[in-house]
């Protein structure tokens, strides 16, 4: 498209230091994953993912993750490498990092989640991993009480900072302070030095408009149907657990209930549409908090 065309003129008449990581996030579906192939194609480097959804290997299509052309033009590491029954954090992908910059010292790491790019430039809290039997317990009080007693029980200072829109958040501070006896914020303070810090990277972010992305967008889904989406979820129903990390895929929910006879297949297209729309705003707009020192793209 136009616009990506022009975004990658612009890098290319301004390369970043080929000695240098780039970072290069976006919200979905702005076109950040085509610009990162063909930057990577320039210089010689590896593409690394920085997704939260495409690291899972039943998500190809429903994600858009790069397929077997892209990935015959140049390495793309850390795309559908966990299963379902796999945990995976954003501390599993700090250090399945760490090792790969050993490695590849000049990568291209692209993707859409935030909190990715945020631990590996400002450095991740060690916290304890969650026992299970918390981790039931929490599931079964937000089920009981809901998000409002969750919050009510976090100190003060995690509740001043957390994301209060976002339950699976709020759910984990929740497991924080109830398995380790002190709150999130407090754990954060002791957060150690990042393993690439942001002045030592090439920082870009695609920040397209909301008009533009509405655009992109509304024909997505449709194309993803096509690609095969359905199948890829028809597949994973036996083990569906709607509050499992990797069943987040933005339309799989829509999906399974048109799959259960809930909706019809028009209305779940629809459905994840909307939720496409409305999962991009939120990426901007934590962008623009986030990332104000990044050169924008778009």
């Amino acid at each position: 498209m136009p616009e990506i065309d022009a975004a990658l003129a612009a890098m290319r008449s301004d390369p970043p230091p080929v000695d240098r990581p780039v970072l290069l996030a976006g919200p979905t579906a702005s076109g950040k994953s085509a610009l990162a192939l063909a930057l990577a194609e320039a210089q010689g480097r590896v593409v690394v993912n920085a997704d939260a959804l495409q690291v899972y290997d039943m998500w190809q299509v429903l994600t858009a993750r790069p397929d077997a052309a892209d990935c015959a033009r140049a390495p793309h590491l850390l795309y559908g490498c966990v299963g379902a029954d796999a945990e995976w954090s954003v501390g599993h992908w700090l250090r399945a990092m760490a090792d790969l910059l050993a490695q590849h010292p000049n990568p291209v790491i692209v993707g859409g989640t935030g909190l990715y790019f945020r631990a590996l430039t400002e450095g991740l809290a060690e916290i304890p991993p969650t026992p299970a039997a918390i981790r039931a317990e929490a599931d079964a009080y937000l089920a009981r009480a809901g998000l409002d007693a969750m919050l009510r029980d976090l100190d003060g200072d995690t509740a001043a900072r957390i994301d209060r829109q976002n339950p699976a958040r709020v759910q984990r501070a929740w497991e924080v302070q109830r398995a380790t006896g002190q709150g999130l914020a407090a754990w954060q303070e002791q957060t150690p030095p990042p393993i690439l810090p942001l002045s030592q990277t090439a920082p870009f972010v695609m920040l397209p408009q909301p008009d533009w992305s509405a655009r992109r967008i509304a024909t997505r889904f449709e194309s993803m149907i096509a690609q095969g989406a359905l199948k890829e979820v028809r597949a994973v129903l036996p083990i569906w657990q709607a509050r499992a990390p990797w069943a987040k895929a933005i339309g799989a929910p829509e999906l399974v209930a048109h799959l259960q006879g809930h909706i019809s297949l028009s209305e779940a297209v629809d459905a994840a549409t909307l939720a496409t729309r409305q999962y991009a705003k939120r990426q901007r707009t934590w962008f623009r908090a986030r990332m104000s020192g990044w050169v924008r793209l778009l």
